[in-house]
């Protein structure tokens, strides 16, 4: 199986983030046919007390700077091919050991009460982004299946769909896309399931209709357009951990103290920034969330 990894994408396969200023719609496929990245009505939401204080990157570093691999390895791929996601209908099945097992629509998503939680997120390539996503905490939803006794584990599957998802015709991963978290975690006030992103529905590459953010975590644990949601009594299998398990752990926190094995992982690069900033213990939450790991080793459990 051919892994592409971020370091093997030469740079003049990268199109400056730049030439995406603000755009809502892009042209897709041969025939040129104009279809829109997703619908752009705003959703209400409260400020939370999550929120970290540093400044937000643009909408537009935002959704033209992107990992979605199902619609292609580089970073401009996703805003250009996204655009082909049906995200109408939509639901999310949530089962497993659960006493109430029972699928959500988006619109009954939707009806969770939102807030605007702007957080960092941290990419394993080594750069970074302040993101004010729209969503709400993913226990708010797992209780309404609930968990039971047995129930260690939660695990995400992103939608395939060959047909609107061109990147799937590369084996660059087992798809679907798989990720998975510990009960704890998903339990976690940090932990949410996002629908939009400044004030407005998700656009279809950062991850539409619905999406996991697990800010003290890399970037690749925030599983995008999820599909199915299984509540497990052993450790789920997870997409990067199975293509490359000495690169990708199960846990994956923001830990500057365990490199990658073909790079740091001590500095970052925020979007945006000419100059690295040094990299925090679990991406900057790590007083609220290292109380969950106490007594691991977190360079064997990395």
């Amino acid at each position: 199986m051919l892994i592409r990894h971020p370091t093997d994408i030469p740079p003049s396969e990268i199109t400056p983030h730049s030439v995406y200023l603000n755009r809502r719609q892009f042209m897709l496929g041969s025939a040129g046919l104009l279809l829109p990245v997703a619908s752009m009505a705003a959703l209400p939401a409260s400020k939370s007390r999550y929120s970290t204080t540093d400044k937000p990157n643009s909408r537009q570093d935002i959704t033209s700077y992107n990992n979605y691999y199902e619609f292609g390895t580089s970073k401009d791929e996703p805003a250009l091919y996204a655009g082909r996601l049906k995200t109408r209908p939509w639901t999310v099945a949530v089962g497993g050991e659960a006493g109430k097992p029972r699928s959500f629509s988006i619109e009954e998503l939707l009806k969770f009460p939102q807030e605007e939680r702007i957080y960092r997120l941290r990419c394993v390539e080594g750069w970074s982004m302040v993101i004010p996503w729209v969503g709400f905490p993913l226990a708010s939803l797992l209780k309404q299946v609930d968990p039971t006794s047995r129930a260690k584990y939660v695990a995400f599957e992103t939608a395939l769909r060959p047909g609107e998802m061109p990147g799937v015709a590369r084996r660059v991963l087992d798809w679907p896309y798989r990720e998975g978290l510990r009960m704890d975690e998903a339990m976690h006030p940090l932990t949410i399931l996002a629908v939009g992103l400044y004030g407005e529905a998700l656009p279809g590459q950062n991850g539409a209709p619905v999406r996991l953010v697990v800010p003290w975590k890399y970037g690749f644990k925030s599983i995008k357009s999820i599909s199915r949601i299984t509540l497990l009594e052993k450790q789920p299998p997870t997409s990067w951990n199975m293509a490359a398990p000495s690169e990708y752990g199960f846990y994956s926190n923001v830990n500057p103290a365990v490199d990658h094995p073909r790079w740091s992982q001590a500095s970052e690069r925020r979007i945006g920034e000419f100059l690295k900033r040094k990299t925090l213990p679990f991406n900057g939450y790590a007083d609220q969330v290292a109380g969950l790991y106490r007594g691991m080793d977190l360079v064997k459990n990395f």
